[in-house]
């Protein structure tokens, strides 16, 4: 199993990363899906270990599940990804994870 792949991005950014993501997973990330990830993350805390919010990516190329949580006092979220299996898919990931936390 592959280890987790973990950063942060902008809090701006968590729509666009969470579509890319799911594009990359073979999911079709939708309105509901960003409503539902969207409340989810509205309590989190990176700094507590059941403040994280996890949200499935069950596509046709991968099984991603994605944890995210507010960094306090910050318009960071804090970002895991796991079920990274496949090294392009990996490599796109981090790619993205590095996008959204510089735009």
């Amino acid at each position: 199993m592959a280890e987790p792949l973990s950063g942060w991005i902008w809090a701006q950014n968590a729509l666009p990363f969470l579509q890319l993501l799911s594009h990359y997973a073979g999911y079709a990330f939708d309105g509901t899906d960003w409503e539902t990830v969207e409340a989810g993350i509205e309590d989190t805390d990176d700094d507590r270990a059941d403040g994280w919010y996890t949200y499935p990516l069950v596509g046709a190329r991968a099984e991603l599940e994605v944890a995210l949580a507010v960094a306090a006092g910050s318009d960071v979220l804090a970002v895991t990804v796991t079920g990274l299996e496949d090294p392009e898919l990996r490599l796109r990931a981090d790619t993205l994870i590095s996008a959204f936390a510089s735009m």
